[in-house]
C-alpha cells in the first residue's frame, strides 16, 4: 500500500499541474508588444542609473528612450495593419482594437517629442534638469576669491555629468501607463494604470533647475489634488462593483443594459469614476492643478504632460463610456453637457486674465479640454473618429508651442511674463512666426490642423443633435482666439525692451521636436484624412 501511495502520488501532482496549464489564460504578446518594450526599456533604465558612471548616463539613457519609442510605435504600425476587429488579452484585462492602437501611435508619436526637447542640454548647460556640481560653490559669493573659476567649472561640468537622467526611466514608466490606461477593460486595471502613469509625473515636476521652489510647490499641489482624484475614482469603482457585481466593462454595460438593481450605486459610482478622469484631462471645474502645475514644472515635462496625459485621460474616458455606459447615456449625458460647457467658459474667461505665458495655455487647454468633452459625449463612430483626430492635433501643436517657450529666456530662465514677449518679432522673426501659426492652429483658423479637429468634432456633435452645445462652442472658440491674438499683437506690433529676453539657438533635439509638431500642424490641417481613416477603422473592443 505505501508503495500505491508513493506511485500514485506523483500523478496526482502532474493531473493538478496539467489542469493548472490548461487553465492558464493565454496571452497575445503581439498585441501587447508595444506596452512591454516601453516599460522594459523603463526597467533598464532604472539599471542604467544604478550601474552606468554619471558621465555615460546622459547618452544611454536618451539612446534606450528614443529605440523603445521607436521600436514600440513600429509594432504598433505593424500590428495596424494586421488587425481587423481585435481582442482581449491577459485575463480580458486588456482589450486591443483599432481605436486603441491610435491612441498608442498618438502617444509614442507625442513622447518621441517630449523625450527630445528633456533630452536637449544646449539652450542652458547641463539641461533643464542639472543637478547642482557644487554646493560650496554655488553658496560662495561672488566677489569671494576663487568663485568665478569655481562657476566656470560648475558649467564646465554640467554638460558632462550634472544632468538628472533619471527622468528618462521616468518618462517611460508614465507612458506605459498612459498606454495601459487607453485599453484597460476594467475599472481595476484603469486604476493601477493611472496610479503607474500619475506617479512619475509628480516626481517630474519637481526637478526643475531654476525656480526650485516654485518646481517642487507645483509637484506637492499635483500630488495632494491627484491623490484626492485618485480616491474618488477608487471609491467609484467599489460602488459599481456593487451594482454590477463586477469590474469589467462589459459587465457593468450588461448591468447597465436592463437590472433592477439600485440607480443610486450606479449614479454616484459613475459620477465619482468620471470626476477622477476628468481631473487628469483639465476638465474645468476640476482643473484647479492645472495652471500652477504648467507654470512651475519644467517646460519640457510641461509640453509632455499637456500632450501625452491628456489624450490618455480621453483616450480613457472615450473606452469607459463607449464600451461601459453606452446603454446608459440618457442618465449621464446632461451632466457631461454641463461640464462641457463650464470648462469652455473656466478656460476663456479665466485665460484672459493671464499675464503668464504658460498659465495662458494652460487656461487654453481647459478649454480645449471642453472641446474635447463635446466630441466625448458624441456616442457614434463619428464622435468617436472625431475625438481621436482632435487629440492627435491638439498634442503635436501643444508640443511644440512649449519647445518654443522655452527658448525665450533672460539671465534669471525663462521668460514667460507677456511683457517679455512684446516686440520678439524684431528679434527672432523667425521663430515669432513659427510661434504664431500655433496659436493660429490652437485657435481654430483654417489650413491649420487645430481648425479641422474643431471641423469634426463640431459636425459630428450637430449631426448627433447637439446643435445648442456646438454653438455655446463656437462662441466660446471665437472667444479664446483673443487669447491668442492678444499674443501675436504683442510680438509683432510693440516694441521690444531695450533690457528685454534673448532668443536662445535651440539645439538639434528641440529643433527637431518643434519641427515635428509644426509639421504635423500644416500637414494636417491641408491633409487630415490619412490620420481620419485610421481614426475611423474601428472603435473600441471588449
Amino acid at each position: 500500500m505505501g508503495v500505491v501511495a508513493r506511485t500514485g502520488a506523483p500523478d496526482r501532482h502532474s493531473e493538478l499541474l496539467a489542469q493548472q496549464t490548461t487553465d492558464m489564460p493565454p496571452i497575445d504578446y503581439a498585441a501587447i508588444a508595444p506596452v512591454l518594450i516601453v516599460l522594459v526599456a523603463a526597467c533598464l533604465g532604472v539599471l542604467i542609473e544604478a550601474f552606468v558612471h554619471r558621465r555615460q548616463r546622459w547618452i544611454a539613457q536618451v539612446v534606450l528612450s528614443l529605440l523603445a519609442v521607436i521600436l514600440a510605435g513600429a509594432q504598433v504600425l505593424r500590428h495596424a495593419r494586421e488587425i481587423n476587429t481585435g481582442g482581449t488579452t491577459l485575463s480580458d484585462t486588456v482589450a486591443v482594437g483599432p481605436a486603441t492602437l491610435f491612441l498608442w501611435g498618438t502617444l509614442l508619436a507625442l513622447a518621441l517629442g517630449a523625450i527630445l526637447l528633456i533630452a536637449d542640454r544646449s539652450i542652458e548647460p547641463g539641461g533643464a534638469f542639472v543637478a547642482e556640481t557644487n554646493p560650496e560653490a554655488s553658496r560662495r559669493p561672488a566677489d569671494a576669491p576663487g568663485a568665478a573659476s569655481a562657476e566656470v567649472m560648475n558649467r564646465a561640468t554640467a554638460s558632462v555629468a550634472g544632468m538628472r537622467t533619471e527622468v528618462f526611466p521616468l518618462t517611460l514608466f508614465s507612458l506605459g501607463g498612459m498606454m495601459v490606461f487607453c485599453a484597460a477593460n476594467d475599472l481595476l486595471t484603469m486604476f493601477v494604470a493611472l496610479e503607474v502613469l500619475s506617479l512619475p509625473l509628480y516626481l517630474l515636476c519637481g526637478l526643475a533647475k531654476r525656480r526650485r521652489l516654485l518646481s517642487q510647490e507645483a509637484a506637492v499641489k499635483y500630488f495632494l489634488l491627484g491623490a484626492f482624484a485618485s480616491a474618488f475614482f477608487l471609491y467609484g469603482l467599489a460602488l459599481l462593483y456593487g451594482y454590477a457585481g463586477s469590474v469589467k466593462f462589459s459587465d457593468i454595460a450588461d448591468a447597465t443594459a436592463g437590472s433592477l438593481r439600485s440607480d443610486t450605486l450606479l449614479f454616484a459610482g459613475l459620477g465619482l469614476v468620471i470626476m477622477g478622469l476628468l481631473f487628469k484631462g483639465s476638465v474645468g471645474p476640476f482643473h484647479l492643478w492645472t495652471p500652477d502645475v504648467y507654470h512651475g514644472a519644467p517646460t519640457a515635462v510641461t509640453g509632455f504632460m499637456a500632450a501625452c496625459t491628456k489624450v490618455a485621460a480621453f483616450g480613457g474616458m472615450l473606452r469607459l463610456l463607449h464600451v461601459a455606459f453606452d446603454a446608459s447615456s440618457w442618465e449621464w449625458h446632461w451632466v457631461l453637457w454641463t461640464v462641457a460647457v463650464l470648462s469652455m467658459v473656466i478656460g476663456v474667461v479665466s485665460g484672459l486674465t493671464q499675464r503668464d505665458v504658460k498659465r495662458m495655455i494652460a487656461y487654453s487647454s481647459i478649454a480645449h479640454a471642453g472641446f474635447l468633452m463635446v466630441g466625448a459625449i458624441t456616442l457614434t463612430e463619428r464622435g468617436l473618429s472625431a475625438t481621436l483626430f482632435y487629440l492627435f492635433a491638439y498634442g503635436f501643436t501643444t508640443l511644440a508651442v512649449f519647445g518654443i517657450i522655452g527658448l525665450v529666456r533672460t539671465s534669471e530662465g525663462e521668460a514667460t511674463h507677456l511683457s517679455d514677449w512684446a516686440g520678439l518679432a524684431k528679434r527672432s522673426p523667425l521663430l515669432a512666426t513659427v510661434f504664431t501659426f500655433l496659436l493660429l492652429a490652437l485657435a481654430g483658423i483654417p489650413a491649420t490642423s487645430g481648425f479641422m479637429g474643431k471641423f469634426v468634432v463640431f459636425s459630428a456633435a450637430f449631426s448627433a443633435g447637439m446643435g445648442p452645445l456646438v454653438v455655446i462652442a463656437l462662441l466660446a472658440s471665437a472667444l479664446a482666439a483673443f487669447l491668442y491674438l492678444r499674443l501675436i499683437v504683442l510680438m509683432f506690433f510693440n516694441d521690444p525692451a531695450p533690457d528685454g529676453p534673448t532668443v536662445s539657438v535651440p539645439g538639434a533635439f528641440t529643433t527637431a521636436a518643434i519641427t515635428l509638431g509644426v509639421v504635423v500642424t500644416l500637414l494636417f490641417g491641408l491633409a487630415p484624412q490619412l490620420a481620419l481613416d485610421w481614426a475611423s477603422v474601428g472603435g473600441f473592443v471588449s
